[in-house]
């Protein structure tokens, strides 16, 4: 995996990697610790829509609404995460229980490095069917 960060101006950049370019830190994009707290969401989330298969079909909609809290001395990483995510739906509150639990096990890398590092992850489920 490669990619390239350049400065466009101010405290602006731009990234890109495998083709992907995208804005960060500036009036209208996320900064680089934003862009890790959504990826660790974005990681285990994709394990959960995988996980759902075949019932993925009854899910009407989905996300994960996610928080963090960070050191107040540098460097400032995450000291804790909340993730919740909303499934409405008719899907088995066990099956989704443990595909979140085998993601944050598991699965999701972004996820490891966070805690890895010390911060903590509570995550919890709603299920509106």
């Amino acid at each position: 995996m490669d990619g390239v960060v350049r400065w466009i101006g101010g405290e602006e950049m731009e990234g890109e990697i495998g083709g992907k370019s995208f804005g960060i830190h500036s009036d209208e994009h996320a900064g680089p610790m934003q862009m890790v707290l959504i990826s660790h969401a974005a990681c285990s989330f994709i394990d959960v829509i995988a996980g759902l298969k075949e019932r993925i079909s009854n899910v009407r909609s989905a996300w994960v609404e996610v928080d963090a809290d960070r050191a107040e001395e540098k460097p400032r990483v995450f000291t804790a995460i909340r993730m919740k995510y909303v499934i409405e739906g008719d899907v088995p509150n066990k099956l989704v229980t443990r595909i979140i639990e085998q993601s944050h096990e598991k699965l999701c890398s972004v996820g490891a490095m966070i805690t890895g590092s010390g911060a903590t992850l509570n995550w919890s489920l709603d299920i509106r069917e």
